[in-house]
């Protein structure tokens, strides 16, 4: 997702075109974030059963990631996923998109906030036992992050670029750790849960979507992409393959370090288990790794949290008011009301622990983040009808086959996400509704007056 606020970067420079290399690094850079330094906790309840919701997650990622890459074979036009709805179905559902991916971007900021909280616990243990110290050091993050992007685009892109560099090593780290020490009875029961097994990895399908999350990132600045046609596709596909393999191995391992119980109660999952295999000096280097890292994501998101209604603004479908940029060119209006929605989700939540609040915010930025999938997975046949039914542009077989599995996976992941966080994410939604009709209203009063 972070690739919209490339693009416009890209659009005010007279940069070279990005190529292979660089649309994986957008998509694998914009995927793997914090979800992974705490989703080991919260996927310890369904044992074994995580690492086949991780497999059928990647299959659904994989499949998601073929249908962009069709989309973008058919439209380079910048703005990805947005661009797609409103060109397939319309104005409406095209504003539904944006409202939904900025909704994503601002919850996901409440989730990253409480995964920042969780690493600092490791240092402060009273963090993890006390909700109000918790709710200060996420609320603290959110907040300083959030300053730094007020001051300028430039300073928020050069701590972006140095917690990215730092944000695998901790990954890699852990995973060449279990091959020291890894003990497979931490894997049994296979289903400790009181569910069936399918109902389980529904909901270990439903949390582990988080952390694909971006996923489309190529696709966003489709204009600023060498060759988009072969380019878009091949970088998401493997992008994606990439993540489930380090998703998977590093979900193997810190099962096999540690016990399940223990693993469940943990706020720093990563740095708990190095702690085991090598000492304190292991846990440290994890935790300060995973702190880096995810306060880059948290900055990541901020930068977005402003970037996306703006462009949305300029594009008259959010509200005007969202437009204004300071003298610095920063749009402070849209930071802080996006962070101010972000702070009032910790706040809604800090009487929960860490874990159980991470667990309930991820699942309702991945709900409104499902939304726009699942419009894009048939958005290409939408385009087609819309178009006058070229045969020439007719789609294949395949296409077709691939958007069925893609809707029907993305309404399986919502489906998993629970009836709660349904039921938050939909009415989150459709409180959208009278901005939108407020948009066409003073636009409508705007051509009358104009008339006159």
């Amino acid at each position: 997702m972070t690739s919209e606020l490339t693009n416009v970067n890209q659009k005010k420079s007279s940069a070279k075109k990005i190529g292979f290399w660089g649309c994986s690094a957008l998509v694998v850079g914009n995927m793997i974030g914090s979800g992974v330094f705490l989703l080991p906790s919260t996927l310890a309840a369904f044992g074994s059963l995580a690492i086949l919701g991780w497999l059928f997650t990647s299959a659904g990622a994989i499949v998601l990631a073929l249908v962009f890459g069709s989309l973008a074979r058919q439209s380079t036009r910048t703005g990805g996923p947005y661009a797609w709805t409103k060109d397939g179905y319309g104005e409406f559902p095209g504003f539904l998109v944006a409202w939904g991916y900025w909704i994503a971007i601002w919850s996901g900021n409440a989730a990253i906030a409480v995964a920042f909280s969780g690493y600092i616990a490791y240092f402060f243990p009273a963090v993890a036992d006390n909700n109000l110290l918790g709710l200060f050091i996420a609320l603290s993050a959110i907040w300083t992050v959030t300053y730094i992007n007020i001051r300028g685009v430039h300073s928020a892109g050069v701590l972006q670029m140095l917690t990215t560099v730092l944000k695998i090593l901790p990954l890699f780290f852990i995973i060449l750790l279990a091959t020291v020490e890894f003990n497979p009875a931490h894997f049994t029961p296979f289903n400790p849960t009181n569910e069936s097994t399918g109902a389980g990895i529904v909901a270990c399908a439903a949390l582990t979507l988080w952390a694909f999350l971006g996923l489309e990132s190529a696709t966003v600045p489709a204009d600023n992409v060498e060759n988009p046609s072969r380019t878009i596709p091949m970088a998401t596909i493997c992008g994606v393959v990439f993540a489930s393999i380090v998703y998977i191995l590093v979900t193997v391992a810190i099962f096999g370090l540690m016990p399940r119980d223990e693993l469940m109660q943990s706020t720093a999952p990563l740095a708990d288990a190095a702690n085991i295999v090598v000492g304190e000096w292991g846990g440290l280097f994890i935790a300060i790794g995973a702190c880096i890292a995810t306060f880059g994501t948290l900055n990541g998101f901020t930068l977005l949290s402003g970037q996306v209604p703006l462009g949305a603004a300029r594009d008259h479908v959010f509200p005007n008011w969202f437009s204004k940029v300071t003298p610095q060119d920063t749009p402070a209006r849209s930071l802080v009301i996006s962070n101010i929605l972000a702070s009032l989700l910790v706040i809604m939540n800090f009487s929960k622990g860490l874990v159980e609040q991470f667990t309930f915010i991820i699942l309702l930025a991945t709900l409104t983040t499902l939304v726009p999938y699942i419009f894009c997975a048939l958005a290409e046949i939408m385009i087609w009808l819309r178009q006058g039914c070229d045969s020439d542009k007719k789609p294949k077989r395949v296409t077709i086959f691939l958007s069925a599995v893609a809707f029907c996976y993305s309404l399986w992941a919502i489906y998993g996400a629970g009836s709660e966080v349904v039921f938050y994410g939909f009415l989150f939604l459709l409180a959208g509704v009278p901005f939108h009709v407020g948009i066409k209203w003073a636009a409508q009063n705007k051509q009358y007056k104009t008339g006159e």
